[in-house]
């Protein structure tokens, strides 16, 4: 692979970077923090493509066009994929083949205020399996997450957490009870608002404790911004 097809490469790879950091389409594959050392890389690989393009372009005027097999610039192809079609968020299938991300105690602060109260589901699961549910007593909250079926066929709430990018998401899952049945498909995103359960459930993949929620309503929302908590 010549330095031409290494450059053209470098180019498309670093619009691509460029293309989902200046968009929201990045947060499907990392924390929002990351974006401003996104679009550094990004800038830095397209300046590189440029000078290496400028720097040949110089050479082969100087000592004359030299042929180098054109096999190379099948590399090209994955970065055209990346730049025509982006893939989805982690969703329903990670849900299913991953457990439960086990939580941990800690301190609780407040709920937030206003009635449903809206938090995300890994502080939900916290509280209620660590705190047996004391600091939500009395509380109406409201999830937002995706549907996932649970080892029933029953419908769960799901959002993947991810502590960097997508490559270490994991689900963290709550199973709800009571209330009207939630009938949508597997990743539909809903919003969903009740109290806290006693109930408790094991998740058959990697037998980590499952939080309820008893359901009060719900409804199909348009996927979020930020897909991942």
């Amino acid at each position: 692979m010549n330095r031409q097809a290494q450059a053209v490469v470098l180019f498309l790879f670093g619009g691509a970077i460029l293309k989902a950091s200046l968009s929201d389409l990045y947060l499907r594959y990392v924390k929002e923090g990351l974006r401003p050392f996104l679009i550094a890389a990004g800038v830095a690989l397209v300046a590189t493509a440029v000078a290496t393009l400028w720097y040949e372009r110089r050479a082969t005027d100087d000592h004359g066009h030299h042929h180098e097999p054109r096999v190379g610039w099948l590399l090209i192809l994955p970065v055209l994929g990346l730049l025509l079609v982006a893939p989805p968020a982690l969703g329903s299938f990670t849900a299913a083949q991953s457990g439960t991300l086990p939580v941990s105690d800690s301190d609780y602060a407040p709920l937030p205020d206003g009635d449903p109260a809206p938090i995300g589901l890994l502080d939900y699961a916290s509280r209620a399996l660590y705190d047996d549910g004391r600091s939500l007593a009395g509380r109406r909250v409201q999830l937002t997450g995706f549907v996932a079926s649970g080892p029933d066929g029953a419908p769960m709430l799901a959002r993947i957490v991810v502590s960097c990018c997508a490559a270490d998401g994991r689900p963290i899952k709550v199973g709800l009870t009571g209330g009207p049945a939630i009938d949508v498909p597997s990743g539909t995103w809903v919003q969903v608002t009740g109290l806290h359960s006693a109930k408790r459930g094991t998740d058959p993949v990697n037998q980590a404790d499952i939080a309820y929620l008893e359901v009060a309503e719900w409804q199909p929302i348009t996927p979020p911004k930020q897909p991942y908590e």
